[in-house]
């Protein structure tokens, strides 16, 4: 629970006697209390000052037995501050007024004379749902921050100087047809940036479709890029569009491009360069106009030296190269991103948690963060998962900063084969064909791993 001694609580009774005895039992729990005696007092306490919650009577001067002086009240409160926390009393309790305080929005009703442990409960509870509730709207907030996130678009969340150029590059190019060649290690965001762009073009409107170069295997790479007819192979049932047919008039976009077998990029320059393609077993030619986005941990122009990648090729997929840096370059994004992504995960486990406390700020600002902004979206899961608080302190997040190997004999075979993979892909220095190639998986094996393990 959050700490009370943090929380105010405005105090509305026209009754000293009420305030005092009031005043009396939430200091004993840690809480400091204001008081107003009138409702013309309440809504100035409220407009220039925050409180946790407002413990008010439902009657006043004006008229002590109907409660609609307090249920006026209620109406203001909830224009002024509609995530306040409300609980109404009254010495003349009514099925009917206790209905109407709650639909007015009042949170919870008491009546007098009071049992302290109830009332207390009450509070409690109120205290820390209002705080959660205002985390969240404060997390909202933040997220009005994001640049390329307006409505429909992707939480691009970058503040940090090494992200100023990337955002230049989207606002220039965005809106253009000008195929983008996206950079940088894995975990950066490619993808994300991707949509950016798309959300920003003429095309904004009109269909995102992405696919996982790296993904599919050497059989099924026609069919999945160019679609296929029925009866064009064993399994081929009925027709099918493949991604360039359903990506027309949209965005296509290619990620790990550097993973394409040199077989096949002859097949998918020639539709970059005309938009035509044959479905697998038709003759028939089809046309798509697509805006091409590409992503690659690899650095393409050592894979054309070393006749792995087609130069013709690389030509036509970097109109523009946009390298993204990573996590460790850009550590004033961390605080920012980390809050978003508890966001995301609170609502998703639908958790009390309402931050991080500032061991866990630390912890995620000295962490190296190999893994990039993905490592730190699942590090913020695992937190969300493990915390025992209503705040994600610095061991929940799991973050080993020597990066110590653990022990092996006390891994399932799954982490085993998760933590072979990542030493091998730093080995690598982040290349994906040179590190499938070194644990002799092919390439589709490989990245169904990455995606089993979130690596």
């Amino acid at each position: 629970m959050a700490n009370p001694t943090a929380h105010r609580i405005l105090v509305a009774d026209d009754q000293p006697d009420v305030i005092e005895a009031l005043r009396l039992l939430l200091k004993s729990e840690g809480y400091a209390t204001e008081a107003a005696k009138s409702p013309a007092a309440v809504i100035k306490a409220v407009e220039a000052n925050d409180y946790a919650m407002v413990l008010m009577d439902l009657n006043y001067a004006r008229d002590t037995t109907s409660g609609q002086e307090g249920l006026e009240l209620l109406q203001k409160l909830q224009a002024i501050d509609p995530t306040l926390p409300v609980v109404v009393m009254t010495a003349w309790a009514s099925v009917d007024v206790a209905v109407e305080a709650m639909r007015r929005g009042a949170r919870d009703f008491v009546t007098k004379p009071w049992e302290n442990a109830r009332l207390l409960a009450i509070i409690r509870n109120q205290v820390d749902l209002g705080f959660a509730v205002r985390a969240y709207r404060r997390l909202e907030a933040e997220n009005q921050l994001l640049r390329g996130g307006g409505k429909g678009g992707p939480n691009l969340i970058a503040q940090s100087a090494a992200m100023q150029p990337i955002l230049e590059i989207i606002a220039r190019v965005g809106p253009s047809d000008a195929n983008v060649l996206i950079t940088g290690e894995n975990g950066t965001g490619k993808g994300l940036v991707a949509q950016a762009l798309h959300a920003v073009s003429s095309r904004a409107g009109k269909p995102f479709i992405s696919v996982n170069m790296g993904g599919l295997p050497e059989g099924v790479f026609e069919s999945e890029l160019f679609g296929h007819v029925r009866g064009a192979f064993t399994d081929a049932k009925a027709d099918r569009a493949g991604r360039f047919e359903l990506a027309d008039t949209g965005t296509l976009f290619l990620d790990e491009i550097g993973n394409i077998p040199m077989s096949q990029q002859a097949k998918i320059l020639r539709t970059i360069e005309t938009g035509e393609f044959e479905r697998v077993g038709s003759s028939r030619t089809y046309h798509a106009n697509v805006r091409l986005v590409s992503a690659t941990n690899a650095d393409l122009q050592t894979e054309v030296s070393a006749g792995r990648f087609r130069q013709d090729l690389l030509f036509r997929l970097n109109t523009i190269q946009l390298h993204l840096p990573p996590l460790r370059e850009r550590r004033e994004d961390i605080d920012l991103l980390g809050q978003h992504f508890l966001k995301q995960h609170v609502e998703r486990y639908r958790k009390a948690i309402t931050g991080f406390d500032d061991s866990a700020l630390q912890a995620m600002r000295d962490y190296p963060w190999p893994g990039n902004v993905r490592e730190l979206d699942h590090a913020v899961e695992r937190a969300v998962l493990m915390a025992r608080d209503r705040v994600i302190r610095a061991p929940d997040l799991g973050l080993n900063s020597s990066q110590t190997a653990p022990r092996l004999e006390e891994m399932s075979i799954e982490e085993v084969e998760a933590f072979l993979i990542k030493k091998t892909l730093a080995r690598c220095d982040g290349n994906a064909r040179q590190a499938a190639e070194e644990l002799g998986l092919s390439r589709s094996a490989f990245y169904r791993r990455l995606e089993k393990y979130g690596l």
